[in-house]
């Protein structure tokens, strides 16, 4: 099969790799389509937070690329849960499965992350972090990580479960949304989007979503955002506080990283809010602890897709009570990879989410 893999820092080549087998409990999924997300743009030029034989993936022949949907192509020893020929989105970690984290339902919080090397054999696994990833055609899952796709949507939109599921992790860890409650979305990203339609699909009012770009604003009052808020033109704290009759919201999901996000989120909370943090920061950030302490908020930090999230959010899909169509902006075949991640780094043409596609 081809496949992508890292050389230096910055640099792929289009390769040949032989086609993995399936295990016990192990599927072997012809990839259809993969999304590219920001993280697989740090992992390309900085290698973290991938971890290849305990080391950064640079030049250990690894195919990077997590966010994946395809169709089962051959099923491994005691398989009975899925038959060759559905089609199936992938979560990304399926976990050791014997830690502590794991055993609590939390296995993207694996105290056996990267441990799948050498003497160092836990059977955690994470595609396109600790073990090859989806720029490719073929790739070995098992089978906890899989979700049915129906045939409804698109593989382009499949791919997007991954993302959604992150999505309803975050509102998941804030506590769960009732309907009536309040949330600000800050940073119209993928998940940021996604967080907006998810909030709307369980009741949410009023969901407030904060960028700097009208573009992505537009789309997230689409997705049914009953605010947007351009922060490069007026204040997210002052309008939010407006909107909410000086009280401030209920919850912040912060899916910016930018670096005063986090204290800004926590003046956006009510007293006795929650803030969930879902962006990688490029730097460390000052926070206003006393703050924090004196009203009583709340920090989650979510890595993920964690408890199942993804299941969630692709019922939500096949329900049709979330619609994320409208993330998805290009398309372009595996062999222009390179194309691909240009424009998702770039944003060209308006890009929010690019996906590659292999049929």
């Amino acid at each position: 099969m081809q496949a992508w893999v890292l050389d230096d820092p910055g640099e792929l080549s289009l390769v040949t790799k032989p086609v993995p087998q399936p295990g016990p409990a192990e599927v072997l999924i012809r990839i259809d389509a993969v999304a590219i997300c920001a993280t697989d743009l740090e992992i390309i030029r900085h290698g973290a937070p991938a971890l290849i034989d305990g080391e950064l993936p640079f030049n250990k022949n690894f195919t990077p690329g997590h966010e994946f949907m395809g169709t089962l192509a051959a099923l491994g020893p005691d398989v009975d849960e899925y038959a060759v020929g559905d089609r199936v989105a992938v979560e990304i970690h399926a976990g050791c499965g014997r830690c502590p984290r794991c055993r609590e339902g939390m296995y993207t919080s694996c105290h056996n992350y990267g441990m799948n090397y050498g003497t160092h054999r836990k059977g955690h696994r994470a595609n396109g972090y600790t073990t090859d990833g989806a720029f490719t055609e073929y790739a070995v899952n098992h089978v906890n990580t899989l979700v049915p796709v129906p045939d409804f949507i698109s593989d382009e939109v499949a791919t997007l479960i991954v993302t959604a599921g992150t999505a309803v992790y975050g509102l998941d860890v804030l506590g769960g949304l009732i309907a009536g409650q309040s949330l600000a979305v800050t940073g119209a990203g993928p998940i940021g989007l996604l967080a907006v339609a998810v909030a709307k699909a369980l009741g949410a009012y009023p969901v407030i979503l904060t960028d700097i770009v009208d573009t992505r604003l537009q789309i997230g009052t689409k997705l049914g955002a009953d605010y947007v808020i351009n922060a490069a033109k007026e204040s997210a704290h002052d309008t939010t506080y407006e909107i909410t009759l000086g009280r401030g919201v209920d919850f912040v999901f912060e899916c910016s990283g930018a670096p005063n996000a986090v204290d800004e989120a926590i003046k956006l909370v009510n007293r006795g809010g929650r803030v969930c943090l879902a962006a990688f920061a490029a730097e460390p950030a000052l926070v206003d602890v006393g703050h924090i302490v004196t009203n009583n908020i709340y920090l989650f930090g979510i890595r993920g897709e964690g408890k199942s999230a993804v299941r969630r959010a692709a019922s939500l899909m096949a329900q049709k009570k979330l619609d994320a169509s409208l993330i998805h902006t290009h398309t372009f075949p595996l062999k222009e990879l390179l194309t691909g991640l240009r424009y998702a780094r770039e944003k060209l043409d308006g890009a929010i989410k690019v996906v590659i596609k292999n049929h």
